[in-house]
């Protein structure tokens, strides 16, 4: 069973389908044609998020016989991920989704109809050029990670045969403009708020540089700033697909699929023919397109206002998700845990995590609409969390907590403040920085050293919390004043939001020798 099957004619599809696998159902060689005709769509960034999120919403949208167009995939930095993950398998690979319940399924993705590389030394870049020429053109898109939006002075100065990715989207859009000031949507998907605009950003920063330097027309801004030419919604994603795991090699190679090798880039990219990913997905799009748009919505992707995007990241990155990853992961290390499914499993953990959510986080919360909050937090408790296929670890997701701090618990704290709420509610989230004090010493709860993740504050902060020695009586916790008055750290002073004796408590407790942590957090959680 190898994927370049499926086009050959050689493939047996009823053993294909008795296993399980989920095979395309239009025309493949079809809706090639019609997408290289009138491309609609074109996609920045080949990695795995990109195959087992937007290229399967598109192909559910192609299942449906709705659509006949599918996307175009352009890869701006590892350009080996085209050479070995895109063109061996004639773009085709398979999505293998992940259910908390251990099992797996499997679809064939074949809505990315070319792969290109989007660099001006390869061929490829005439087609680009020639697909942004394009009226049929409705929008392109982004999974390059945040940093992918960066430029800097020297890029800028390249003129127009720029490094980065921003350059080379904005040399392409000076391409649409020349053709006649096409219209075209620019929209981010990547895992950052406000995303839109860091795309929009990224792209005025050169366009103003090579209109100052003459080398395009004042008019080329004019286009960009237009929004009835040029529009770059937000969205927000959310879907964790991390690297092709070795239980799902091992059961593609049993079913006889033959496609199932892992590739290493030189950039150290890791993927594969096939795209493990979790079951769970969520892609809210601000619905402001100049010039139509693909149906997302076919495939799942709900569209909406900039306002409900807003509402939507608010709640997921201040109440849903990502405060109780932080709380884990603090809690995680120093109880010597390296997965987080495993966590989930620990009844102080699970339950730590719960309370925080539903108890303390979710009266502040502003409902979007278009996602209950209760079934969002739902869903990352009972079927995201303890995913045993995520090898997803504490270790990782500490990495950076001085700077996930303030957003993920600081604006739960501020609204407290600003509602005039009862802060005597807010019994875990203390408890959950109060762990950091203790995290930041790299003592596991058993005593044994640990190294806490990288983070660009970690060595200024272990310096406050250096006076401070795990199991010693009596002795001077002035320094935490140092630590938790710190508004960059935790969006808040946190004594003058009426916290920080609370906490400084706390920590005395978790500091009092071997098994404290466990202790402390047993007896907090419990008694809330």
């Amino acid at each position: 069973m190898k994927l370049t099957d499926l086009l050959s004619g050689n493939a047996n599809v009823a053993e294909w389908e008795a296993k399980g696998y989920q095979l395309p159902k239009f025309d493949i060689a079809a809706v090639r044609q019609r997408t290289h005709d009138e491309p609609t769509w074109v996609h920045f960034g080949g990695g795995n998020i990109f195959r087992a999120f937007p290229a399967a919403i598109i192909n559910d949208a192609l299942n449906t016989g709705q659509y006949d167009r599918g996307v175009i995939v352009a890869e701006t930095f590892d350009y080996e991920v085209i050479d070995k993950a895109y063109k061996p398998y004639d773009n085709l690979s398979l999505l293998v989704s992940l259910q908390s319940s251990g099992t797996i399924e499997k679809k064939v993705i074949a809505s990315v109809t070319e792969s290109l590389k989007a660099d001006y030394q390869f061929s490829d870049w005439a087609r680009l050029v020639e697909i942004f020429c394009k009226p049929s053109l409705q929008m392109i898109t982004f999974t390059i990670t945040e940093k992918g939006y960066s430029f800097n002075d020297a890029d800028l100065a390249r003129g127009l045969t720029p490094v980065l990715a921003m350059g080379k989207v904005t040399a392409l859009l000076l391409e649409r403009f020349k053709a006649g000031q096409l219209p075209l949507t620019v929209q981010s998907m990547d895992n950052c708020s406000h995303n839109g605009d860091k795309v929009k950003a990224g792209v005025m920063a050169y366009a103003e540089r090579w209109v100052a330097d003459g080398l395009a027309p004042a008019e080329f801004l004019a286009y960009l700033k237009d929004e009835k030419k040029i529009t770059f919604p937000w969205s927000m994603i959310d879907k964790i697909t991390p690297r092709p795991h070795v239980k799902v090699k091992e059961m593609l190679a049993a079913d006889g699929f033959e496609d199932n090798n892992y590739i290493e880039t030189e950039k150290h990219t890791f993927t594969a023919p096939f795209v493990n990913a979790e079951e769970v997905q969520y892609l809210v799009i601000e619905d402001n397109y100049t010039n139509g748009r693909p149906p997302l919505e076919l495939g799942g992707a709900l569209y909406t206002t900039r306002d409900t995007v807003d509402k939507v990241e608010t709640m997921k990155v201040t109440t849903c998700l990502n405060p109780l990853h932080t709380a884990m992961s603090i809690y995680g290390c120093m109880l010597d845990y390296t997965l987080i499914s495993a966590e989930m499993a620990d009844e102080d953990l699970r339950a730590f995590i719960q309370k925080i959510g539903y108890m303390e986080a979710m009266p502040v919360v502003t409902d979007p609409g278009v996602l209950n909050p209760y079934e969002f937090i739902g869903a990352v408790i009972n079927r995201r969390l303890p995913n045993p296929f995520m090898p997803d670890a504490p270790q990782r997701i500490a990495s950076d907590t001085s700077q996930k701090l303030p957003i993920r618990f600081g604006e739960t704290i501020k609204k407290y403040i600003a509602r005039g709420l009862d802060k005597s509610n807010l019994v875990l989230i203390p408890l959950t920085l109060a762990g950091y004090a203790r995290y930041l010493k790299g003592i596991k709860d058993n005593g044994e050293p640990f190294e806490p993740s990288p983070d660009p504050m970690l060595e200024e902060l272990q310096a406050i919390v250096a006076p401070l020695e795990i199991g010693k009586t009596d002795q001077d916790y002035s320094c935490l004043r140092q630590l938790y008055s710190r508004k960059d750290i935790f969006g808040v002073d946190l004594y003058e939001a009426g916290l920080g004796e609370q906490i400084e408590g706390m920590v005395k407790e978790l500091y009092a020798g071997n098994g404290a942590v466990r202790k402390t957090l047993h007896k907090y959680v419990v008694a809330r």
